[in-house]
């Protein structure tokens, strides 16, 4: 792992530049997450997989949402019981994922700023190499 303690004071200086527009704000996150049932905060967090998982729920829950009024208004008993049924697990689904993500969100936010750090650090340690290279040629 690439330390800030390796880097020089210009290219500390650097880093804490590079991070102020790459970093992921825990407030940002904390009011995507208020429309957590479109995945918006694990988007953000560039984890689309979830994040489209989410959505996917999202848009299963509304679609069966509307298969219960479309049954109602035929009269089909099996249908609504069955739309019902494909409206609510999703719906549950999805509610219980946005609570788990509630307490999820600061270890996200934190690994995914980690991340950005270390790889701007191994830029920065690359340059310098490239410098070296350059001095000795």
């Amino acid at each position: 792992m690439l330390n800030k303690q390796d880097l020089s004071l210009e290219e500390l200086m650097l880093l804490n530049s590079e991070l102020r527009g790459a970093e992921k704000s825990s407030g940002v996150a904390y009011l995507m997450l208020l429309g957590g049932h479109f995945g918006l905060h694990r988007f953000y967090l560039k984890r689309k997989g979830t994040g489209a998982a989410q959505l996917a729920l999202f848009i299963a829950a509304i679609f069966f949402y509307f298969m219960i009024a479309i049954a109602s208004a035929v009269d089909s008993t099996p249908f609504t019981i069955v739309s019902v049924t494909m409206c609510v697990l999703p719906a549950v689904a999805l509610f219980v994922w946005i609570i788990v993500d509630l307490f999820l969100l600061p270890g996200m936010i934190r690994a995914y700023n980690q991340g950005v750090q270390q790889a701007i650090i191994a830029e920065i340690l690359h340059y310098r190499k490239m410098e070296q290279l350059a001095g000795r040629g």
